[in-house]
């Protein structure tokens, strides 16, 4: 019993280590988000200053800060969106259909994404450019849909093979065309996988920095590139730039929460109950 105590004390401890290790530069982000440039150097981390909403104001209200929320918004929403669909399809398709190398196909997708995504930020320029795709969201929104493309079919790959066939062949033998087995069996019954892919893609459609900055000018800026404006030739704004950064953090902290529960509900309701 006191090993047990002891070990458990232990992984309280760790767990505890590692929540603080988390959350500490977030910390320091947002407590730096309330400073004054004057307070950022002289202050450190001290947790007792004078706040100001100066740097909030400032981004907030900035002329363009509007249309570089909606450029990510437009992105991120709309890359997650085909990325699903795209991907619960090609998913499906390996997990059900048997064809000439299907496991292959299926187990090396993954690798695709292994790829660095500075490493392919010029090729996917010149192309690009070619396709007359470059400054554009919809260029930025292909190039997510592709990026994030080979993990989505990946990962609910595995959550489809854990579908029992028995329940879209009972359909089947009731008279379910096999798009309404699809849409009413499967989809419901992967949707831990889809909320953990929704969760994956829509954070890097939102916080990817080096191929927006390269596919993106003045009217088609994401929030990650235009939080680079404020690093310039006289030095750092570190309260803006960690306004904003703090601003970029609270969608996909949302989205993650609300996706996480649908996870959870997901993965308490089987196959009987659905």
């Amino acid at each position: 019993m006191n090993d047990q105590r002891a070990l458990l004390a232990v992984r309280y401890v760790a767990l505890t280590l590692l929540a603080i290790l988390c959350v500490g530069p977030i910390l320091v982000m947002t407590l730096t988000s309330f400073k004054t440039q004057a307070q950022t150097f002289t202050t450190g981390l001290s947790f007792f200053f004078a706040p100001t909403m100066e740097n909030y104001r400032d981004v907030i209200f900035d002329s363009s800060f509007g249309r570089y929320l909606v450029n990510s918004l437009i992105v991120g929403i709309v890359a997650t969106l085909i990325t699903l669909l795209l991907g619960c399809m090609a998913a499906y398709g390996l997990a059900r259909f048997s064809f000439a190398g299907r496991k292959t196909i299926a187990y090396t997708t993954l690798m695709l994404r292994t790829v660095p995504l500075a490493v392919i930020a010029v090729p996917v320029f010149m192309i690009w450019s070619d396709w007359r795709l470059t400054n554009s969201l919809l260029g930025l929104i292909l190039l997510y849909v592709a990026v994030n493309l080979p993990f989505t079919i990946w990962l609910l790959y595995g959550f489809v093979l854990q579908v029992p066939v028995e329940l879209e062949e009972a359909a089947a033998i009731d008279g379910c065309r096999p798009w309404k087995i699809f849409l009413r069996i499967v989809l419901p019954l992967i949707r831990p996988g889809l909320a953990a892919a929704a969760i994956f893609t829509f954070r890097i459609a939102w916080n990817e920095f080096i191929l927006a900055l390269v596919l993106t000018d003045r009217s088609t800026r994401t929030l990650p590139v235009a939080a680079s404006l404020f690093v310039t030739d006289i030095g750092v704004e570190w309260g803006k730039l960690m306004a904003l950064a703090s601003l970029i953090a609270l969608p996909p902290l949302a989205f993650t929460f609300l996706a996480a529960r649908q996870v959870i509900s997901g993965l308490t309701a089987g196959a009987v109950k659905g």
